[in-house]
């Protein structure tokens, strides 16, 4: 049975006894390959739901004032991911930066 073990991708490790004591699987590998166990539909691609994000935040500023940073962004998940839907993206972003402070090069 796939209740509660309905996994994303190719995942040898999500699988169930099935009949005469054969693997049968859990994971949405399993359509390609043939050897879902029997209520795999049912129980996970009608429940699937994949994960959903909000869009990128403002960029931060440079974390150098002078020469070589960097800048980072984020984003919030709006729907988490559930019975074996997509799984979220990367929810942080970070670029390199060159801060140009108008003190930069100026001796003390």
């Amino acid at each position: 049975s796939c209740r509660h073990r309905c996994c994303p991708g190719r995942n040898n490790a999500c699988w169930a006894a099935g009949a005469h004591r054969a693997h049968c699987y859990c994971d949405s590998y399993c359509q390609r390959t043939g050897d879902c166990c029997q209520d795999y539909l049912a129980t996970c691609r009608r429940a699937a739901v994949g994960c959903a994000v909000g869009p990128s935040g403002p960029w931060s500023g440079c974390s150098s004032p002078c020469g070589a940073g960097s800048r980072a962004r984020s984003r919030q998940v709006t729907v988490p991911p559930r019975h074996g839907g997509n799984p979220c993206p990367d929810l942080k972003q970070r670029r390199g930066c060159l801060g140009q402070h108008p003190t930069c090069g100026t001796a003390e």
